[in-house]
């Protein structure tokens, strides 16, 4: 019987991978097993399989070595120490898919195995724009071979960290990647952490070094495929348009009683050279806020704001917001759970568009507990940003940072997505499409993680949502650029 898949097992011991193997063995189908391993030894087998030896499993040279190896119809690749739990026909099943859709890779949903626990680990559909290097496809890879060589032969880079992540790219320029929406193995998660620690792994300075790899090789990718964008932006008169005010604070809200009156009282305590007020869209509150913002209407710099409308997200909120008559030349976030550092903060803000010429501004914030105390991971800077590639790079990772302030009359032109998850990353990538996007690397925003935050810590499958969504918004904008590169 000819060998239709090779296995490509990560390999610390024979006692971490004997499991995993017996698992792999109970198939119907012929298989060949290869150890991959990152610590040389003098054995060139164990349990009388061949080992690979590789700098690193994300890297370049094991990708290519998995290729070079690669003599069947299919090749797996198991991308976790941890044992692999095969479903009922479960490769036989991967194996059907992968020939009846001809995609270059498929994948699989699956469970996690915590302690005593097995939970459903869905996965999401891969778009073009699932550009993000953490996108989650499971642990179990099945490759096309001959998609697998082609798309390995076409990397041009030597990576430690994005090998694996270059590979994807590459195969996704040509191939499907499909989502087999079935549970079809199981894996041990050792990663515990909630989904709002996660998300911030990306802006670790520790992995800095990966970020570079990652960058380089999406932009790479960008540039194959008509996306790049070159460091060109379009200037802008501030002077063009008139404003009662120079600055408007919007705070959306919806029932944010414990919060509220931090934010409004570290709004109205800023100093400033300009005239500026705050615009508080209040989102039909039930639970006293509505109270709590009316007791500051002895100050004229606030605007109190209920929408007639009861079908507005976070963003048709900042959508009333900006296009009420009073609202300024810069429009200035803060959400009604966090404040501003200090009374500096609009004004750094506001000068930032003035000394980068750019139509949106983006600071730099804390992660604090509810009493204002940093937590982990402390001071999020993203300073992977850069002037020249930040826009391009920005279609890899999840978000761009915060405070977030604007220049009204473009923001009135592209209007905010009315959503409650997303809507400033969308801006971020629509105005970035154009426009600078400035950045300011002080300290001028605490961000308070709480029990009642939309993203401290959320189910997989609102999680999924999500992610998805994000996809969606770098799918329309990558097609974007992708049709304004072909008119140039």
């Amino acid at each position: 019987m000819k060998t239709r898949i090779n296995c490509f097992i990560p390999f610390l011991d024979e006692a971490q991978v004997k499991e995993t193997i017996q698992n792999l063995q109970q198939s119907e189908l012929n298989l060949n097993i290869y150890l991959v391993s990152t610590q040389k030894k003098s054995d060139n087998k164990a349990l009388g399989y061949p080992i690979i030896y590789v700098p690193a499993l994300t890297s370049t040279s094991a990708i290519q070595s998995i290729a070079e190896q690669a003599n069947s119809d299919y090749t797996l690749l198991y991308t976790k120490y941890t044992t692999l739990e095969l479903g009922y026909f479960a490769l036989e099943r991967m194996l059907k898919i992968a020939d009846d859709s001809c995609a270059g890779m498929v994948y699989a949903d699956h469970y996690q195995i915590l302690g005593d626990q097995r939970k459903n680990a869905p996965v999401i559909d891969y778009q073009k724009g699932s550009l993000r290097d953490d996108f989650n496809f499971g642990s179990v890879l099945l490759f096309n071979t001959e998609a697998l060589k082609d798309s390995v032969n076409r990397m041009k880079a030597s990576y430690n960290a994005a090998g694996l992540y270059d590979l994807r790219l590459k195969l996704s320029q040509k191939y499907k990647l499909e989502h087999i929406n079935e549970y079809l193995y199981s894996e041990i998660e050792k990663d515990t952490r909630k989904s709002g620690e996660k998300i911030f792994d990306y802006v670790d300075p520790k992995n800095r070094g990966v970020q570079i790899e990652m960058e380089k090789a999406c932009t790479e990718h960008l540039k194959e495929i008509g996306g790049y964008l070159a460091p060109q932006f379009e200037k802008i008169e501030f002077e063009a348009d008139h404003f009662e005010y120079e600055a408007s604070v919007i705070i959306p809200v919806r029932n944010r009683i414990k919060t509220v009156k931090d934010a409004i009282e570290s709004v109205l305590k800023q100093k400033t050279t300009f005239k500026f007020n705050l615009i508080i869209i209040d989102n039909h509150s039930t639970d006293g806020t509505t109270e709590a913002i009316d007791s500051f209407k002895g100050d004229d710099r606030l605007i109190h704001l209920i929408p007639k409308r009861k079908d507005l997200g976070i963003g048709g909120c900042w959508n009333a917001g900006v296009h009420h008559d009073k609202c300024g030349k810069f429009a200035v976030q803060l959400d009604s759970d966090d404040v501003y550092k200090d009374e500096n903060t609009l004004q750094t803000m506001i000068n930032a568009f003035y000394e980068q010429n750019c139509a949106m501004v983006v600071g730099t914030y804390m992660m604090t507990d509810f009493n204002m105390n940093m937590i982990a991971p402390g001071v999020i800077d993203h300073k992977e940003w850069t002037p020249e590639n930040g826009r391009n790079n920005a279609l890899r990772i999840n978000g761009l940072g915060a405070p977030r302030a604007f220049y009204t009359p473009v923001l009135r032109e592209i209007k905010v997505p009315n959503t409650s998850y997303g809507e400033d990353y969308a801006l971020g990538l629509n105005f970035s499409r154009q426009y600078q996007i400035g950045r300011v690397y002080d300290i001028v925003y605490l961000c308070r993680r709480w029990e009642d935050n939309s993203d401290a810590s959320l189910d997989i499958v609102k999680m999924n949502a999500h992610n998805t969504y994000k996809d969606r918004i770098r799918t329309w904008e990558l097609e974007a650029r992708i049709n304004l590169n072909k008119k140039k």
